[in-house]
């Protein structure tokens, strides 16, 4: 097995996902919220957590990994960047349209997959950008370009805020519904095979659990104006372990973030970036589309 190398530049989708209030439900309470955040739980005057973007394209993101040939066995999402311009709604179809856009060959720690998918609702309108990155424990050493790491410098002092959080030992069991049904989540015998002792959390749930805390202290009750949230998964974190989202506020509309297993220390989600507030010109995201 080897890595589709052909894979660059073609064009993957469009996939599509026709979703109801009972999932954006799903997933905020796979993520975490209950009664003390009603608007994301309740459809009476629903919202919808921004990070449910990333639940929205699974199957793009399984596409992608099909289109690289990845070897599913060590498969690990590496990052995230999620990219906003309008708010998502709480029921509709959505598209999505993208292709893998390059590779790194990181020798005997494996391979990085990324792929970029723009994801548009039912009336054309674009909601959001994914930019993924997945590395590949089972697939370097392929002859790519190892690729450079620009440093994450976060600022000398204390976070501006601390959010703290206690997922359920059942988390995953909850999340995967949103469409994440990976057995690495679920399978104890698949995840000590694949060098586990239990089944794992998922990365991008503690990644929502990091959404709402974010969202808690910048952007209270005001989801909309999330306009980015992106970062590095860095370590694995099991059901039922505390964690602690780090917060520092970078400049006007602008953080940076990570969050922490709090029992260990351990990071388990770095180089966070959140950037907030209202979007300039979304009506420009559609010209381009018409006009590419």
């Amino acid at each position: 097995m080897a890595l589709n190398l052909e894979a660059i530049g073609k064009k993957i989708g469009p996939v599509t996902k026709t979703y109801d209030w009972k999932d954006t439900v799903l997933y905020a309470l796979g993520v975490g919220a209950g009664f003390g955040e009603l608007d994301y739980v309740y459809e009476n005057n629903l919202k919808v957590i921004p990070s449910f973007s990333v639940a929205a394209i699974f199957d793009f993101f399984w596409h992608v990994a099909g289109a690289a040939n990845v070897n599913l066995a060590g498969i690990l999402h590496g990052e995230q960047d999620i990219i906003f311009y309008r708010p998502i709604p709480t029921a509709g179809t959505l598209t999505t349209e993208g292709a893998v856009t390059r590779y790194y060959d990181k020798k005997d720690k494996g391979a990085i997959v990324i792929a970029a998918g723009d994801t548009y609702d039912g009336g054309g309108k674009k909601l959001f950008k994914n930019i993924i990155t997945i590395f590949s424990r089972l697939d370097g050493n392929f002859g790519g370009e190892e690729g450079t790491t620009t440093p994450f410098v976060f600022p000398e002092r204390e976070p501006d805020f601390v959010v703290e959080a206690t997922p359920s030992p059942d988390q995953p069991l909850i999340y995967r519904l949103s469409g994440d049904i990976f057995q690495l989540h679920v399978d104890p015998k698949f995840a000590r095979k694949v060098g586990f002792e239990k089944p794992i959390m998922h990365g991008l749930c503690t990644y929502g659990f990091a959404c709402r805390a974010l969202m808690s202290q910048l952007t209270p009750g005001q989801p909309e104006l999330v306009r980015r949230f992106a970062c590095r998964f860095s370590k694995t974190l099991y059901p039922g372990e505390p964690i602690k989202t780090l917060i520092w506020k970078d400049s006007a509309g602008k953080a940076r973030w990570r969050t922490l297993n709090a029992k260990t220390g351990d990071v388990v989600i770095d180089n966070g970036i959140f950037e907030y507030g209202p979007v300039a010109n979304p009506e420009r995201q559609d010209r381009r589309r018409r006009h590419r």
